[in-house]
């Protein structure tokens, strides 16, 4: 059955709250939890940075040591199928099946009678996976889902929502966790006439102001703490952070907790001392402040221009060649190593501007893992003109979907080819034992991320696009030359699927452009 290995609350480099803070918040979730009232559904929701993730990866990390977590799913871009809707049900059943005897039992039986199950629609999986195997074995757990506002981003409704409408009334001893930005088609799903009376909300934003500054100035005071005691290269003061530069950083932060982490990110650089860089951060916020600017925006801003201050704001060749470089790394559908961006964009000087901008990337020592962002309120500052107004730094989603577009479609006509993994043709591929070997040296991460992910570019350019018609033309060139060599790799990765989603997808793209 597929399910995505890395959904679970225990992967990937989320990071729960620091000992101490958000007590309130954590309190009313362990209260409802165990009451007794028909309230199956917690929806916790604010805006992004104020801290849905870490206190979802808390409540999972205490109530699966209470033995209370039945299943996790933390939607994210970090990951393969980590925004895709239909790993949701399917990951969730492989949970619980781990979990509960009782459910595996009952799953088996499922997957017997339907072992594509997995790849059927959502309405069936739910069904079969997730209602069917609880309502016979009967037990009483919770499902966390993290970030639902990531998955189906172009539903008026988001499914899961739509589905847990409809069958929360049969599961009655299960309780669903459910973190999300306050989007209007979410708040559309929760006033659902089935879903809405058993939901407890909680906003965060509507927390006690006061009650947050207290958190973050804990936070930031246990963090630079760490960092004093770490660095010998500089000499701290007694009482560093100090409280009014600790009152400061708590105030500007506007209860964002990712506006303390990336100002703590960004006093832990290397290349800088603490000191030195937490006196420029609180100066610049004492000028933002007069100005009116109380922000993340603000100090994005002013790391990117300390990042390349030293290039001329006329070299044009530069800012051009870092666009490129970020717009391909915070555009693309999957996380890419350092040199798979390379080999997608035919570039070797990818590292030194990635490296510089590492207070706002995380970037691996081990050169095969992927750059992951540090946070997503990055990628949304800088592809919005009206919150990044620095024209050198300002990344056009639109364009640079297209050229991502037409650099997988290049790398995919000068590398694919007929059995591009040598592989004998009379042995079946099942037989193969050492296809991933195969498949890591004759295809690579990045011509495998060129044949999943080429067509999702596509829908990210408008038909008002001037360059139109080289789209037009090298997609046409595409199916002319390449189609059948294309499908031979989806099947090498077992992505098969993926070549009719392309078909549907370009066809609806191609509709909406020539109306």
């Amino acid at each position: 059955m597929p399910h995505a290995t890395g959904a679970e609350y225990c992967y990937g480099t989320g990071q729960g709250c620091l000992r101490g803070t958000r007590r309130d918040v954590l309190s009313q979730i362990d209260h409802w939890l165990t009451d007794k009232k028909d309230r199956r559904v917690f929806w916790l929701y604010g805006l992004a940075g104020t801290g849905k993730s870490a206190i979802a990866q808390t409540f999972a990390e205490t109530s699966f040591a209470d033995g209370k977590l039945g299943a996790s799913f933390f939607c994210s871009r970090d990951f393969g199928d980590g925004t895709d809707l239909h790993m949701i049900f399917p990951s969730l059943a492989f949970q619980l099946a781990h979990r509960h005897s009782a459910f595996r039992r009952e799953l088996l039986q499922v997957l017997g009678a339907s072992p594509d199950v997995g790849r059927e629609s959502l309405c069936s999986q739910v069904e079969k996976l997730i209602v069917g195997p609880l309502k016979a074995a009967r037990i009483q757990t919770l499902i966390i889902i993290d970030a639902i506002d990531k998955c189906g981003a172009q539903e008026p409704t988001p499914a899961i929502l739509s589905i847990l409408s409809r069958y929360a009334h049969e599961i009655p001893n299960v309780k669903f966790f459910i973190t999300g930005r306050p989007e209007p088609r979410i708040h559309s799903g929760f006033r659902l006439p089935a879903i809405k009376p058993i939901t407890e909300v909680l906003k965060l934003h509507d927390v006690e102001q006061s009650s947050v500054d207290d958190d973050i100035k804990l936070f930031l005071r246990a963090r630079l703490a760490e960092l004093a005691k770490t660095r010998t290269d500089c000499d701290f003061t007694e009482e560093w952070p100090s409280s009014a530069d600790a009152e400061l950083l708590s105030k500007n932060a506007s209860g964002s907790f990712v506006y303390a982490s990336l100002a703590v990110k960004y006093v832990e650089s290397q290349d800088r001392l603490p000191t030195t860089t937490l006196s420029f951060i609180t100066s610049l916020l004492q000028h933002t402040i007069e100005e009116g600017k109380s922000d993340i925006d603000a100090l994005y801003t002013r790391i990117l221009e300390q990042a390349f201050c030293n290039v001329r704001a006329e070299d044009k060749e530069f800012y051009h060649r870092f666009r490129s470089v970020v717009g391909t790394t915070l555009l693309t559908f999957k996380p890419l190593p350092i040199d798979s961006l390379s080999s997608l964009l035919k570039a070797l000087d990818i590292p030194p501007i990635l490296h510089s901008l590492h207070p706002l990337l995380l970037i691996p020592t081990n050169a095969a893992d992927p750059i992951r962002v540090f946070h997503e309120s990055f990628p949304d500052f800088i592809v919005d003109p009206f919150r990044c107004s620095d024209r050198r730094f300002f990344i056009n989603p639109s364009v640079h979907h297209q050229e991502i577009m037409l650099l997988c479609l290049g790398l995919m006509k000068e590398r694919l080819k007929k059995n591009i993994c040598d592989l004998n043709p009379h042995v079946p591929l099942s037989k193969v034992n050492d296809l991933p070997a195969r498949r890591k040296t004759h295809i690579g991460d990045a011509l495998e991320y060129a044949c999943q992910f080429w067509f999702m570019h596509l829908v990210g350019i408008p038909s008002d696009n001037h360059n139109i018609e080289e789209v037009y033309k090298a997609v046409d060139e595409f199916f002319e030359t390449q189609l059948l060599y294309w499908i031979e790799v989806l099947g090498l990765i077992g992505k098969l699927e993926v070549g009719l989603q392309a078909i549907h997808t370009i066809h609806k793209w191609y509709s909406s452009v020539s109306c």
